[in-house]
């Protein structure tokens, strides 16, 4: 569908097919499903989400970092098609297919480093988290998993366990998995000036080993730049001193990718930008343009150390989310995506940088590629402010524009536009962002 490139409100938001189906909604699915904005989708593409209505809204979120290539990039959509009339399932269980062995080998080929690699397939981030747990565990034969402050990764049992925030994620499920242990982050703008990579990376490794040494430590789980946590990018030298330490104790570096991997930040993964090299990589959201699919890639040894059957699932690699896969990584090479993602870093970076500069209120602008945060706080100070962001966030939403919150404190804007934006649309977002922070600051 060609879905014109401007932003249009046609009614109030919601219009009132929306509010017929959040009415439809409430008395259908489970009231624990929450949704950031009360519009319904029927169409999308570019940088536009049309709702149900007929209004277009700018696209800052891309289905939280997923629809990187575009929504129904015309690459990723004819490839869909063509597999989809050839079968949508048979499990690779049973009776494998060559579009799983094509992403294996693309993945095994394209992660940072030059070893043997291997890659296994599965459907959601959590769930490619939890077998990179597994394989950690077996591989070693140690239990326990070290993670940090902020850290986003999963809503199953193992993955709430591993994931710092409360609410909503963790709040009245446990009892949960056990053997984790929590380090303090490298976060430059709350640790300040004095503490860079290496030191920030001693604290936490003097955090891991008094709470109970390594003996027992199987793998170290990081996002090389956090997600739901705050968009937090760590001080130069943090990765690299970790990846070191791990190294030299026996423990699996293990980065998780999935909110930062195919092209968002302008490397094709984030580890590279210092070039850390992971034991094991665990991917998902852009992999695959929208279609459920994740990935775990890591050394030979400690992928095929695990027994013939231990790794899998009835979905997992599924056909349609492979051939779909396959286009992604097409479109990237062949549309210049890792370039198109720096610009729309240095755009958006330097537009916010200005805005910071006038508003006291933005604490900070931080991120890389097309994976940009501002942080907003009471004037002069790092306090977090929460009501201001989702002030902030409303009202950018009634005017059409799509941005999502995070932050470990609820007061950090995250803007994940995708590649497929024009820069005229990009521009003018950031206008409506912009005229919304005043105008919270004139209420």
């Amino acid at each position: 569908m060609d879905v014109p490139q401007r932003r249009l409100l046609r009614t109030n938001l919601p219009g009132p097919r929306s509010r017929a189906l959040a009415e439809r909604r409430a008395g259908a699915v489970a009231g624990a499903v929450g949704s950031t904005m009360p519009v319904y989708a029927a169409a999308a593409g570019g940088g536009i989400v049309v709702d149900v209505d007929g209004n277009q809204l700018i696209d800052l979120g891309s289905g939280i970092a997923v629809t990187t290539v575009g929504v129904s990039a015309p690459r990723v959509v004819a490839a869909v098609a063509e597999q989809a009339e050839a079968f949508t399932h048979t499990c690779f269980a049973v009776t494998p297919y060559e579009g799983y062995v094509a992403v294996a080998e693309a993945l095994n080929r394209l992660t940072p480093g030059g070893h043997d690699k291997r890659t296994a397939l599965f459907n959601s981030g959590a769930e490619a988290v939890e077998n990179a747990v597994k394989i950690a565990r077996f591989a070693t034969g140690r239990p326990g998993i070290a993670v940090f402050d902020h850290a986003f990764h999963g809503r199953t049992n193992l993955t709430m366990a591993m994931t710092a925030k409360d609410m909503p994620y963790r709040h009245g499920f446990g009892p949960f998995a056990g053997h984790i242990r929590r380090a303090p982050l490298s976060y430059p703008f709350r640790d300040g000036p004095g503490l860079d990579g290496p030191a920030a990376a001693a604290r936490a490794i003097d955090a891991i080993e008094r709470a109970g040494g390594v003996s027992d430590l199987a793998a170290l789980v990081i996002e090389p730049i956090q997600g739901e946590g705050g968009f937090v990018v760590p001080a130069p030298g943090f990765l690299a001193a970790l990846a070191r330490w791990c190294r030299a104790q026996g423990v699996l570096f293990i980065a998780d990718e999935i909110q930062t991997g195919f092209a968002r930040t302008g490397d094709l993964f984030a580890c590279e930008h210092e070039g850390v090299v992971p034991d094991l990589i665990v991917a998902a959201k852009g992999i695959a343009g929208g279609l459920p699919l994740s990935a775990v890639t890591g050394r030979a040894e400690l992928m095929d150390a695990p027994q013939v059957g231990g790794l899998g699932g009835t979905y997992g690699g599924n056909p349609l989310a492979c051939a779909a896969a396959l286009a992604v990584l097409e479109t990237i090479e062949a549309d210049g995506l890792l370039a198109r993602a720096r610009a729309i870093g240095d755009l958006t970076t330097a537009r916010l940088r200005h805005l910071q500069r006038a508003d006291p209120r933005v604490g900070d602008v931080r991120g890389r590629g097309a994976m940009i945060a501002v942080e907003l706080v009471r004037p002069g100070t790092t306090i977090p402010d929460a009501a201001l962001t989702r002030a902030v966030a409303a009202e950018a939403h009634r005017h059409g524009v799509i941005v999502l919150t995070c932050g470990t404190d609820g007061n950090v804007l995250r803007l994940l536009p995708p590649l497929a934006i024009s820069e005229a649309l990009l521009v003018e977002a950031l206008d409506v962002l912009a005229g919304c922070l005043a105008q919270a600051d004139a209420a």
